[in-house]
């Protein structure tokens, strides 16, 4: 089993659920990039042997297995074209290739779901994503991740962004 560095040691934003399935996406499309396993079979292991199991005195939450499974497989079969999108963020000499492998999980599985999950909100996606950024990461890592999904989400959800109507929520309670 491949995790990502620090797997074990993050604990999940409050909630089970989705927060939970963010988590396992980043550590899957981590362990896809580094393994070469299908989704499929890094889905089913951490289906089978992580979600819910304890591991070396950790015990890992069950994530919201539709929103896992769905995250994955689009954003492991979309990775190219997901890619693209983060790069046209990206400034002028840098890279996909560039960044961390850690962090080019959490683009794909962030663009994955601003691409492709229009019925959870943007803001909601760059809340969790940066938070998750946070838990493996200093300072200059998540205001990355911020700054690339916020540039993302106003291209891939224009209106969404422009019309400001999740502001008077805090973000958990979407």
């Amino acid at each position: 089993m491949t995790a990502a560095p620090g797997a074990a040691e993050v604990t999940p934003p409050r909630g089970q659920g989705r927060s939970s399935a963010r988590l396992a996406c980043v550590q899957a499309l981590y362990q896809i990039e580094l393994s070469g396993q299908s989704a499929d079979e890094v889905i089913e292991e951490f289906l089978s042997h992580r979600a819910g199991h304890e591991i070396d005195g950790e015990r890992y939450a069950a994530p919201h297995r539709r929103h896992f499974e769905r995250t994955v497989r689009e954003a492991a079969a979309r990775a190219d074209e997901f890619d693209a999108l983060v790069a046209a963020t990206l400034a002028e000499r840098w890279s996909m290739e560039r960044l961390g492998a850690v962090v080019r999980a959490l683009l794909r599985a962030a663009t994955c779901e601003l691409a492709a999950c229009p019925d959870v909100p943007a803001r909601v996606v760059i809340d969790e994503y940066v938070e998750l950024a946070r838990a493996f990461f200093s300072e200059r890592e998540p205001a990355f991740v911020n700054g690339a999904l916020d540039s993302l989400a106003r291209r891939l959800r224009a209106a969404e962004m422009a019309d400001g109507a999740d502001h008077d929520r805090p973000a958990r309670a979407r």
